[in-house]
């Protein structure tokens, strides 16, 4: 072989060469958990530098995946229901546009629905292949509860600093109070952000540590929860704590399907303000009481909306009133900013949003639940069901990410085969879940190493 041969054969490989050393859909979620976890520093220090415009390259890979996804789910997985959901995303946000009446809002809530296309690209993932993203959620695990615990006793620059985006005065690091306890935020813009990555990084860590490792570092977590005065997340993580103690003391072979019951189980959470509101809807306490966010939002973030809906779009019960609306873009940029309220709830965000569609969507999901191997989708799916309750997940981005991360079973190669088994279009194929499939328990799964 001459050596211009050689030349040619290097260059043809170097592609694949280069994809087995990283995944586009890694590297794009990094970045958004990258600036989501140190926002307030990065707000802080873009800003004074004049580099603003690097706060948006996470939102540029976002829009790659989305050309990603059509590839991945659409062309080669022949998912139907990608097809069906990148339809209606694309509808929802023409509903948008009409409903809040201005372009900015609309570029801000496509900007908004970016990070959805990033989880859906995990469709036919199996995490634990991925060792330099897990390696870096490890290191988000320790440097967040390490910001939280140095913001109790060094106040960094980034607190109040005012900044503007988009003619919108901000705060990169907000100063809030819960009673007499200020709301610790670490490098994080609020506590509600830095106390999600603090519980999604522990649940992906721990999975491969040990039942030990769990034990003082889950409360090490709870310690730094406590001092954010997240009080939803301090519960999901006793809960997640809970689950992954009875998980392990439980024979190899009852694990894995613990763990999926677990998930699957989890998806009632989607009914609970429904409950909370027919029980308890026009209680009231005071504003000091321990359940006074709690109340607020049955009696006002979980109902209003619907009030106000009745009045301005009552056809938006079934198409939705569309992306970004009872969101950021109708705050910020609409017409319609005295009518938002902010909807503490992801599943009843998404629904005002996308309408009886998205009830089809989830019905979908839950199914594609049952086929799902990867014990970190899982473990995810149990916690943030949990955690989005008292949570509309769109902010930040990160939280619908991973939102979207759980969900992205349902465009898999195992789901589409399944679907359209069920519905004759294929040849039916019985699927057998992998041997020695892992669990909450710190058992080593049968992966691939790439990634």
């Amino acid at each position: 072989m001459t050596t211009v041969q050689r030349s040619m054969v290097a260059i043809q490989r170097a592609p694949l060469f280069l994809w087995s050393s990283f995944s586009l859909e890694a590297v794009a979620l990094s970045t958004y958990f990258l600036r989501d976890d140190f926002s307030a520093a990065l707000r802080y220090y873009f800003s004074i530098y004049h580099l603003t415009p690097l706060w948006f390259v996470p939102d540029a890979f976002g829009l790659v995946c989305l050309g990603l996804f059509i590839y991945r789910c659409i062309i080669r997985n022949r998912s139907i229901i990608a097809v069906l959901v990148l339809l209606q995303i694309f509808l929802s946000l023409g509903i948008g546009y009409l409903f809040l009446g201005n372009t900015t809002a609309l570029a801000s809530s496509f900007k908004m629905m970016l990070p959805v296309f990033i989880g859906f690209c995990f469709c036919d993932a199996e995490t634990g292949s991925y060792k330099k993203l897990l390696v870096l959620m490890a290191i988000l695990f320790y440097v967040s509860i390490f910001g939280v615990i140095l913001s109790a006793h060094w106040k960094a620059p980034w607190v109040g600093y005012n900044y503007e985006a988009f003619g919108i005065k901000r705060q990169a690091g907000r100063v809030w109070w819960s009673g007499a306890e200020q709301r610790l935020s670490g490098f994080s813009e609020d506590n509600t952000v830095v106390s999600l990555f603090i519980l999604a990084t522990f649940v992906t860590t721990s999975i491969r540590k040990n039942i030990w490792w769990c034990l003082f570092f889950g409360g090490v977590a709870l310690y730094a929860l406590k001092l954010t005065t997240s009080k939803t997340t301090l519960g999901v993580l006793v809960m997640y704590l809970a689950a992954l103690i009875v998980v392990r003391l439980l024979p190899e072979r009852l694990r894995f399907p613990t763990v999926r019951m677990l998930a699957i189980w989890s998806y009632l959470a989607i009914l609970v303000p429904i409950l909370l509101i027919l029980i308890f809807g026009g209680t009231s306490v005071g504003s000091k009481d321990l359940f006074f966010s709690l109340i607020d939002r049955i009696n006002n973030s979980w109902q209003k909306p619907f009030i106000y809906l009745t009045q301005l779009m009552p056809i938006a019960y079934v198409t939705g009133c569309g992306v970004g609306c009872f969101n950021y873009p109708q705050a910020a940029f609409s017409n319609l900013a005295s009518y938002w309220v902010s909807v503490d709830n992801f599943y009843l965000t998404t629904y005002l949003m996308f309408g009886v569609p998205f009830i089809i969507f989830m019905f979908m999901v839950i199914r594609a639940t049952l086929l799902t191997t990867d014990i970190y989708k899982l473990s995810l799916t149990f916690v943030m069901n949990i955690f989005s309750i008292t949570v509309a997940d769109y902010g930040p981005a990160s939280g619908l990410l991973i939102m979207s991360f759980i969900f992205s079973e349902v465009f898999s190669r195992r789901a589409s085969s399944f679907f359209q088994e069920r519905r004759g279009l294929k040849p039916p194929r019985r699927a057998i879940a992998p041997d020695g499939a892992p669990a909450m328990a710190g058992a080593v799964p049968r992966l691939n190493e790439s990634g």
